[in-house]
Parts: C-alpha cells; sequence; structure tokens
C-alpha cells in the first residue's frame, strides 16, 4: 500500500533521499557521517522510521542544512498553524518537542520553532553546522538555555541568542514550559 505523501514520516522520506542525492552521498556515507546505523537511515527514507530530534539533528549536520529542509513541505502564502498543529520533533531522552512553524525561504537563512518542554531531562545538543545562532524568546514557565558551559535561567519574555555550533542545552525547570525559537544560518 502507498503511503501517504503529506504524513511527517514521507515528508521526511522524501526529503532525505532528495538532500542525500544532492550531496551525492550514499546511504552508508550519511549515516556513517551522523553516526547512525545504515539501517536506521534506509528505514528513514522508505519512511517506515519514527526519528528523533537528535537524529535529525545528526542526518542535517552530515547533509550539511537547515533542519526545515528535512521537514517543510512548500506552503501557501498566508499560513495558520494552531496550537497542537504542524510537524513535531521528540527529543530521545527529554520531554523536549520542537513544532517547525515557518523555514526560511530560498533568500533567508533562519527556521522558526515552537517549543514546549517538561522538567525532568535537560535537552543536550551537538553543535549544528557552522555558523548556526539560537534565539529563545521564553513564553511560559521556566528554563534554563544557552551554551552548555554557562546556560542563563530564563523567565516569561527573556529572550537569549548563542552559538548554536557549539554544544548548547534547554531545560525546562517550571511544567508547561513554551518558547519561540529562531535557528539562524550565518
Amino acid at each position: 500500500m502507498d503511503q501517504d505523501p503529506t504524513t511527517p514520516q514521507a515528508v521526511i522520506a522524501a526529503a532525505l533521499r532528495r538532500e542525500r542525492t544532492r550531496a551525492g552521498l550514499s546511504l552508508t556515507e550519511v549515516a556513517n557521517r551522523a553516526g547512525i546505523a545504515k539501517s536506521t537511515l534506509s528505514q528513514l527514507e522508505s519512511g517506515t522510521g519514527n526519528p528523533s530530534l537528535e537524529t535529525m539533528w545528526a542526518l542535517c549536520v552530515a547533509l550539511d542544512m537547515p533542519l526545515s529542509r528535512l521537514l517543510d513541505p512548500p506552503r501557501p502564502t498566508v499560513q495558520v498553524i494552531r496550537a497542537g498543529e504542524g510537524p513535531v520533533l521528540v527529543a530521545a531522552e527529554s520531554d523536549y518537542r520542537a513544532t517547525l512553524l515557518a523555514a526560511g525561504p530560498a533568500n533567508t537563512r533562519r527556521d522558526f520553532f515552537r517549543i514546549t518542554a517538561e522538567p525532568g531531562h535537560a535537552r543536550r545538543s551537538d553543535p549544528h553546522i557552522p555558523g548556526v545562532i539560537e534565539h529563545v524568546l521564553l513564553a511560559s514557565g521556566r528554563a534554563r538555555t544557552g551554551p552548555i558551559d554557562a546556560p542563563v535561567e530564563l523567565g516569561p519574555g527573556d529572550y537569549i541568542s548563542y552559538p548554536g555550533d557549539a554544544p548548547h542545552v534547554f531545560e525546562a525547570l517550571a511544567p508547561n514550559t513554551s518558547a519561540a525559537f529562531v535557528i539562524e544560518y550565518t
């Protein structure tokens, strides 16, 4: 049976195949660069895998591209994404979800996400592609975020920016923590 081409898994599968082909890389080479099993990448490209946020970032670093290229199909001029809608990526070891709200068009280099997180485990992130700057505007709750060696505690309305091409962290300190999150590719 054919897979629905609008499901998140199908969108990611098509994008992974497209970007790997564009880069001229084999399954084995991309899997090795991302530090994942070739079988995992094969499942993702066939639309049968369910990748964690960490796996998606590792693949983007391996393919030298923004995360949004894997998640964002073409969109209409006017777009509304209601709370609880949109493509969601879930972290493997923390209660952290990133919903892509807007990918930067070809002439810009930024992506816009909604972050929701719960206390428990910090989301530690490996470096992204060189030159990335992350911007966080905390909407609700409390969080500790920023460079892994010097995170800053934020409350509602607080803003921070920091290099995303170095190890960094986001840790919810209160229930129902949410933030607007922009990734800027320089």
